[in-house]
């Protein structure tokens, strides 16, 4: 299925997702590169088949292997960091701070695409997954490395968006 023919199968009172889809995988604030790496891993993410079928093809047509294969690492890795970390903020702190994660992390650092998109992926995902922990820690990163607020917005505005394309075609 192709993007526009996954958005025709959006019902009437889901138009402004419709239209937010088209736009938000062409902001400016982003290179195609990162509006890629973000949307695979969110799609996959919002865990509904359709759309992560739909974004993968999409996205594997326009990332190269290691790019594609690094946000695919940053759904996994966020989706087991998201768990550990929101767990710490919701018992905030004490006792439990102090005890190691002991969970292997290695993609986070050989995921082998670009450091700065991966980062914006696991932002997204981390936004998705609701970790407050995660989402200040990388978006604290890619501020850091150089990328603008207007950009980390736009990545988010991207997981917003597919979060709910992916409830809609739950719902339908």
């Amino acid at each position: 299925m192709t993007l526009t023919e996954l958005q025709d199968t959006l019902p009437d009172y889901a138009r402004d997702l419709k239209l937010n889809l088209q736009t938000v995988l062409a902001q400016t604030e982003l290179t195609e590169q990162q509006t890629w790496t973000v949307a695979a891993a969110c799609a996959l993410a919002s865990r509904n088949p359709k759309l992560s079928e739909t974004i993968l093809a999409e996205a594997a047509a326009k990332l190269a292997p290691a790019q594609f294969s690094s946000a695919k690492a940053a759904f996994a890795i966020m989706g087991m960091n998201n768990i550990f970390y929101r767990f710490r903020h919701f018992v905030a702190g004490g006792e439990y701070d102090q005890i190691p994660a002991r969970l292997r992390m290695q993609s986070i650092r050989n995921h082998g695409g670009d450091p700065v998109d991966f980062e914006l992926a696991c932002l997204a995902v981390s936004t998705i997954n609701g970790c407050e922990a995660c989402v200040k820690s990388h978006a604290a990163v890619v501020r850091e490395k150089g990328v603008s607020a207007e950009a980390v917005v736009a990545s988010v505005r991207i997981a917003s968006t597919l979060h709910a394309v992916a409830g809609i075609l739950e719902a339908c």
